[in-house]
């Protein structure tokens, strides 16, 4: 029973050290709401974003353009059509 009690510390004492080493590690956090990067953010990779158009759904804007241009000359042409 003697070495039951000294195990005990060890154990708490290892267990101890070990929650301390893995929460020291370079990780992203979040504190109050903010993420806060890692402590290895600077060897990262860079991430690069080439430059692109601002508005995403330029060819969806650009085909519905054309469907409403083609339906007001179809509607011209019904309206000609008529007497």
């Amino acid at each position: 029973m003697n070495r039951v009690v000294r195990i005990g510390p060890r154990i708490l004492a290892c267990m101890g050290f070990g929650l301390l080493a893995v929460s020291s590690v370079g990780c992203q956090s979040t504190v109050g709401g903010q993420t806060l990067p890692s402590g290895f953010f600077l060897e990262d990779d860079v991430q690069y974003f080439p430059k692109g158009a601002e508005f995403k759904l330029i060819n969806q804007a650009r085909r519905l353009e054309e469907y409403k241009v083609q339906r007001h000359g179809f509607q011209e042409a019904m309206n000609q059509d008529q007497p």
